[in-house]
């Protein structure tokens, strides 16, 4: 009777953990750190400029809003196997917004 009990509260707690863990401040210095080790390099190559950051700020940016963000970073982590962690991907996420997005 404890055994089922005890799997249950473990269960529990760690889905409590996990949802708490989306609602934490997000290190905007890992994020950076991130972006400058995992992503700089390839939007670099990608804008053609040799400038990484010209991704974030080109007029035709398909990045609307704060999800689509959000989108973009789990994205890039999933196709380009970034192997980030989500926490990693919510720093990304706000280090870009904050350094070039700006949204609310």
């Amino acid at each position: 009777m404890k055994l089922p009990l005890i799997k249950l509260s473990f269960t529990l707690g760690a889905l409590f953990g996990l949802h708490l863990s989306a609602y934490a401040t997000p290190d905007l210095a890992n994020g950076k750190k991130i972006d400058e080790q995992k992503c700089y390099a390839c939007h670099a190559k990608k804008s053609g400029f040799g400038n990484g950051d010209m991704i974030y700020t080109r007029s035709d940016s398909k990045v609307k809003n704060l999800q689509n963000l959000k989108s973009m970073v789990a994205m890039c982590n999933t196709e380009l196997r970034l192997d980030l962690f989500p926490e990693d991907e919510a720093d990304v996420t706000a280090f870009l917004n904050k350094q070039f997005y700006k949204f609310k």
